[in-house]
């Protein structure tokens, strides 16, 4: 179920009154449907990674950290696996927040990172580890992803995938949201060339939806400034825009994505290692939304996130300078 304050904020959108405090962010904290065990993140030298025995923290303290960033009132949608939300809904954590729940409802095998695997070298195939049943008796909400690689054959069973997709939701009432990224091999198109492609690919696919079985926004990785323009006004009546984190990066990359990403049209983000890796995430979140209402540039928001760090005795995982710098070279242009 979409709680009421995410829908307000869809609604403000799609009619044109949107405000920066509309922006959405989400918290993907399902990355245990990707990289297995060291989803949670590794354990810190000075303490702040209680609850695991090895090195990397455990489940119980990923659904704690979880349970966290659902009472922080600092995001406005939470995303897990199925059995993470089980595991919350069970606790009550997620009838007790306005954070909105959502389950990853696919696991497409190029989002499988085991370590020492390869498999985001090879084309994407669909695959669905959920019940759809099952999920909607947790939240009526969730994920589906997919990657185009230029192959017909392979995106031609993907967009079957996603149909059938669409066919399930409906008899169970689920809506969702649709994640496109771009493909990690190469496949014959270089720089802002594969930004144009996966905008095509996403109005050819939608163009064919009907509003009931639409997604209610896209999260999309950021291909610089035009790309994120040129879809993000081609219907902003019906599609929201949204973009994915990536790679961890510096802290800088965190708030220079959002702040590039929004002043180009998009209206959610929904970050998973930017926040889930950071020293301090619910610092960082709060931080974000700070940049968000330009109440600090991206360079004063880094220097005011190591200030907390060095007040909460947290070691940082950069030096200051090494974090004000632009690493992600999308962000340079």
């Amino acid at each position: 179920m979409i709680k009421d304050n995410l829908q307000a904020k869809l609604d403000r959108i799609k009619t044109g009154n949107y405000r920066p405090e509309d922006f959405i962010i989400a918290d993907a904290k399902d990355g245990d449907m990707a990289f297995g065990i060291t989803a949670p993140g590794p354990c810190r030298s000075d303490g702040q990674s209680n609850g695991s025995d090895g090195d990397f923290l455990n489940r119980a303290a990923y659904l704690q950290n979880m349970t966290d960033i659902a009472n922080s009132d600092l995001i406005d949608i939470l995303l897990m696996s199925a059995s993470s939300a089980e595991q919350l809904t069970n606790r009550g954590v997620l009838q007790a927040t306005e954070v909105t729940p959502a389950i990853r409802f696919n696991d497409t095998t190029d989002i499988w990172s085991a370590r020492g695997s390869t498999y985001n070298t090879h084309a994407s195939r669909p695959f669905a580890t959920v019940d759809a049943a099952q999920a909607a008796g947790l939240c009526q909400f969730g994920l589906y992803s997919l990657t185009f690689s230029n192959d017909r054959d392979r995106d031609l069973e993907t967009l079957e995938h996603y149909r059938q997709y669409r066919l399930v939701a409906r008899e169970h009432g689920l809506q969702h949201i649709l994640e496109v990224f771009n493909p990690a091999f190469d496949i014959g198109l270089k720089g802002a060339e594969i930004g144009d492609y996966i905008n095509d690919m996403i109005v050819k696919t939608l163009a064919g939806v009907c509003t009931a079985d639409a997604p209610l926004f896209l999260k999309v990785q950021f291909n610089g400034a035009r790309c994120m323009r040129a879809l993000s006004s081609y219907d902003p009546d019906n599609l929201v825009v949204g973009i994915l984190g990536g790679a961890a990066g510096t802290t800088r990359d965190t708030f220079e994505l959002l702040l590039q990403a929004e002043t180009a049209g998009a209206r959610v983000a929904l970050f998973g290692r930017k926040i889930n890796l950071s020293e301090s995430p619910l610092e960082l979140l709060r931080l974000m939304r700070e940049v968000l209402q330009r109440n600090k540039s991206p360079e004063e928001a880094v220097n005011d996130y190591h200030q907390h760090l060095d007040s909460r005795g947290l070691v940082a995982i950069r030096k200051l300078s090494a974090d004000l710098e632009i690493t992600e070279t999308v962000l340079k242009g």
